[in-house]
């Protein structure tokens, strides 16, 4: 395991080469690269090529690249995502990760329950895909807005849903790439959770939330109140030390990469500035930079 546990930021996969040399001197020392819905046009073994020389040039690691879509549905703005996927998978060793990572779709409209023949189908062929090259899928815990009994996006959002889909496809290299804040929308206690849950994850995404508990107690979370605000982590709730005590207890060799563009705050022209603040905020809740031990 890194001793210092590695700590990044996502960048849009298609925009790379042009992003990443303008922020990897704020100290990132991984990237996860992400494509909404598909890869389109993109050139991966170029970008690959051109990441890795960057990669030499900075001193970073390629920590995921994933596409964010519905891989179980494809149609509409949704038909090229399983494909997405699978090109993601054969270009994954060209960027030096391990790790593929997206949402795990859902039939439109249908429940977890109806959903899971068809992730089974889907995720079955796409775990051995990966596992021949020696590739692990992560699946992000964002609900995109849904619930068990319907949504358009994403199944693995619940527990409950994690325990489904890990038994309709019960492959080592399938896991979670999580992040305290889609559960704190839930109203769930991410700490337990990730106690729990650790062994499955394979990649972490450095987002918290706010959760204004007098709004919930008075008006509930169905009122026309916000109750719960995506936040950068240092402007958030949870105590990130604790999060990294238990994955460092559990021998997690992954990275935190920083989901960004979310907080109500630190946004537009601050942006940067939030996440600047978080990248060192999460190296000092590690214990800081590496020291090596006297020898």
């Amino acid at each position: 395991m890194n001793p210092s546990l590695r700590i990044g930021t996502l960048v849009g996969g298609g925009d790379a080469v042009r992003v990443i040399p303008q922020i990897a001197s704020h100290g990132f020392e991984s990237f996860s690269l992400t494509f909404w819905q598909t890869t389109g046009s993109t050139d991966l073994a170029e970008t690959a090529k051109r990441v890795r020389e960057l990669s030499d040039e900075y001193g970073f690691t390629i920590s995921t690249i994933g596409v964010f879509g519905n891989p179980l549905v494809q149609t509409g703005d949704n038909a090229d995502t399983l494909k997405s996927w699978e090109r993601l998978i054969d270009h994954a060793e060209l960027f030096g990760t391990d790790i593929v990572s997206g949402f795990a779709g859902r039939l439109p409209g249908c429940s977890i329950d109806e959903s899971m023949p068809a992730f089974a189908k889907v995720f079955g062929e796409l775990s051995k895909r990966a596992s021949d090259r020696g590739l692990r899928i992560a699946f992000e815990n964002c609900a995109m807005d849904g619930n068990w009994n319907k949504g358009d996006w994403n199944i693995a959002h619940n527990p409950t849903a994690w325990e489904k889909m890990f038994n309709a496809v019960p492959a080592d290299n399938l896991g979670l790439e999580w992040e305290p804040c889609h559960q704190m929308v839930a109203l769930i206690d991410p700490i337990p959770q990730l106690r729990k849950w650790v062994d499955k994850v394979f990649h972490v995404h450095g987002k918290d939330a706010t959760i204004a508990w007098d709004i919930v107690k008075e008006y509930g979370i169905h009122g026309p109140k916000e109750y719960v605000w995506h936040r950068t982590p240092g402007f958030g709730d949870t105590n990130w030390t604790d999060i990294i005590t238990i994955l460092r207890q559990a021998g997690y060799k992954g990275t935190i990469d920083i989901e960004g563009w979310h907080d109500p705050v630190y946004k537009d022209e601050l942006e940067m500035t939030g996440q600047v603040h978080a990248l060192n905020y999460l190296k000092r809740c590690r214990g800081g930079d590496f020291i090596p031990n006297p020898v």
